[in-house]
């Protein structure tokens, strides 16, 4: 099944539409299922925000704070999509399609959704790399505005968004630029993905975890850190001949000698032991 998403592999960062890619690796846990009819809500969502802006002076939608309000009418309050704080750790929360069947989810999840719409109206929205909480920023380099999907696409202010980086990373934490760093097209789907496979093997479901490591090295073929995780979980499952194989895809993408030199240690180390798994 994972043939359907090898072409996210190949294309080019900036030609990855997020809200598709990401329900076409949801449709992977739906056999059968039609994504007809979920691609038509997306672009719902979109001729709805496209509607709203046509009836406002575009005068008025020239900073991020005017843009992020105005995803935040339609896609927070029209469409009601907002985050599940009931169920924040269910799975479905990281699935697109169950997000747009219940219009809850992850902060990953509906920033995935917000990004998508903003950059189809030709507005600059990235995904950033806050810590545990996945904000978007939205706007013009010279004003951006953060938003935050989880709270239905509300402003978030420098002592909020401060706040939940202390949150995050400590009281005595010293926040930087890469906690509020753009991420790329492949990191934000990785991350969903990583969001996925934490709370499988956290269920102690190693094989699920392993498909969906497996999956973001399809997605992001360059993520040393998903190889890494996934020769780990072969390993547990008794797989030492694709573990084998997963460091040595790791070791093509890794420069750091630091982390070669780990690689190398890893692969002397399975060098001995019999293939396992089938």
């Amino acid at each position: 099944m994972n043939d359907s998403i090898a072409y996210l592999g190949l294309l080019a960062d900036e030609e990855i539409e997020l809200d598709s890619a990401a329900l076409m690796l949801s449709a992977l846990d739906h056999e059968g299922v039609d994504t007809e009819p979920y691609l038509e809500r997306l672009r719902a969502i979109n001729a709805a925000v496209e509607a709203a802006r046509e009836g406002m002076d575009e005068d008025d939608l020239q900073s991020g704070e005017a843009q992020g309000a105005l995803l935040a009418r339609v896609i927070g309050v029209d469409f009601g999509f907002a985050g599940d704080s009931e169920s924040y750790d269910a799975p479905l929360n990281a699935d697109m399609i169950r997000v747009l069947d219940r219009r809850l989810g992850l902060p990953v999840s509906l920033s995935i959704l917000y990004v998508a719409v903003a950059r189809r109206m030709g507005w600059t929205a990235h995904p950033l790399n806050t810590p545990a909480h996945v904000l978007v920023s939205v706007g013009p380099q010279e004003a951006p505005a953060l938003i935050d999907p989880f709270l239905r696409g509300s402003l978030v202010e420098p002592d909020q968004l401060m706040a939940l980086l202390k949150r995050a990373l400590g009281p005595d934490a010293l926040p930087d630029e890469a906690h509020v760093a753009p991420m790329s097209n492949r990191m934000t789907l990785a991350r969903l993905l990583l969001n996925q496979a934490t709370r499988a093997e956290q269920a102690g479901d190693t094989g699920r975890a392993c498909i969906l490591y497996e999956r973001m090295t399809i997605v992001a073929p360059d993520h040393g850190a998903a190889w890494w995780e996934l020769a780990r979980l072969q390993l547990v499952q008794g797989e030492v001949e694709a573990a084998r194989a997963s460091l040595s895809a790791m070791l093509e993408i890794t420069r750091d000698p630091e982390r070669r030199s780990q690689i190398h240690a890893a692969l002397a180390r399975l060098a001995g032991q019999p293939s396992g798994g089938n």
